[in-house]
């Protein structure tokens, strides 16, 4: 994807409930984020909680996301799973089937892929798993673009099979001097003031440089800027993301054409 400066994709994870547990506020960020991943129900998510965020992302002319993890809901599929490569292709094909079957109930259809949590990381640089994840998409529909972190394995191997590949930033996660993400668990690699959240948004936005963790200037291009639903205040911060977006003359859109 070419990078724009005029408007930027801005998408969340969305769909995490399950049966009565609730995560986020769906529908408030519906009203704010342009692309959502929605989970698949591996990881989290089931069929009426994907049927109702897709019907109400289709409403709302978000482009929907097929959100595929590890098979761990007990773990939120942030627990690497040393899953075969073939099983690992069959769960991703599973997963997207799943999530497009309700959004054509919901007259729309699947229009990218995004690995969730354990799986997005380990196939930074796993690079067996990231070939099964390729395969998945490239078995389901080529067509279909695959969003990631640059310079991983993953986009690099999806480029190689020919899928479109989009680069995403975290607007509320702090980056290793290399471009990593700092993993949770160490204190700091959540930020949650939504001023500081959105200025770096917008820098990332016009690819300037953020500051890394230990304080070096890093750059960080991305035609897509994620913001969490399920942090504390993530709807106030999706918002606010938004409004310095746009009060700097860059336009929150899809990065996918169209809503066919």
């Amino acid at each position: 994807m070419s990078h724009h400066t005029a408007r930027i994709d801005l998408n969340s994870d969305l769909g995490e409930g399950f049966g009565r547990w609730t995560l986020g506020d769906d529908e408030a960020l519906l009203s704010i984020v342009t692309s959502a991943n929605v989970a698949c129900g591996f990881h989290a998510g089931d069929p009426a909680i994907m049927r109702r965020t897709c019907e109400t992302a289709a409403a709302r002319g978000v482009a929907i996301g097929a959100q595929v993890g590890y098979r761990d809901l007990a773990g939120f599929g942030r627990r690497f799973i040393d899953v075969r490569p073939g099983e690992l292709t069959d769960d991703i094909i599973y997963q997207i089937g799943a999530l497009d079957a309700f959004a054509r109930v919901a007259g729309t259809r699947v229009r990218y892929v995004k690995p969730h949590g354990a799986l997005y990381n380990a196939i930074v640089h796993h690079e067996a798993q990231a070939a099964a994840v390729v395969a998945a998409v490239r078995a389901y529909d080529p067509g279909l673009p695959v969003l990631g972190l640059p310079g991983s394995a993953w986009l690099r191997q999806a480029a190689g099979a020919g899928l479109t590949t989009v680069a995403e930033c975290f607007a509320d996660r702090a980056y290793t001097r290399e471009g990593t993400l700092v993993p949770r668990n160490v204190t700091g690699a959540v930020l949650n003031d939504p001023r500081q959240v959105a200025e770096r948004s917008v820098r990332m936005a016009r690819g300037q440089p953020i500051e890394a963790v230990d304080g070096t200037p890093l750059t960080v291009t991305a035609d897509s800027i994620c913001v969490h639903g399920d942090s504390p205040g993530a709807v106030a911060m999706a918002f606010e993301v938004s409004e310095a977006l746009k009060a700097n003359g860059i336009a929150p859109a899809p990065f996918v054409e169209g809503n066919g």
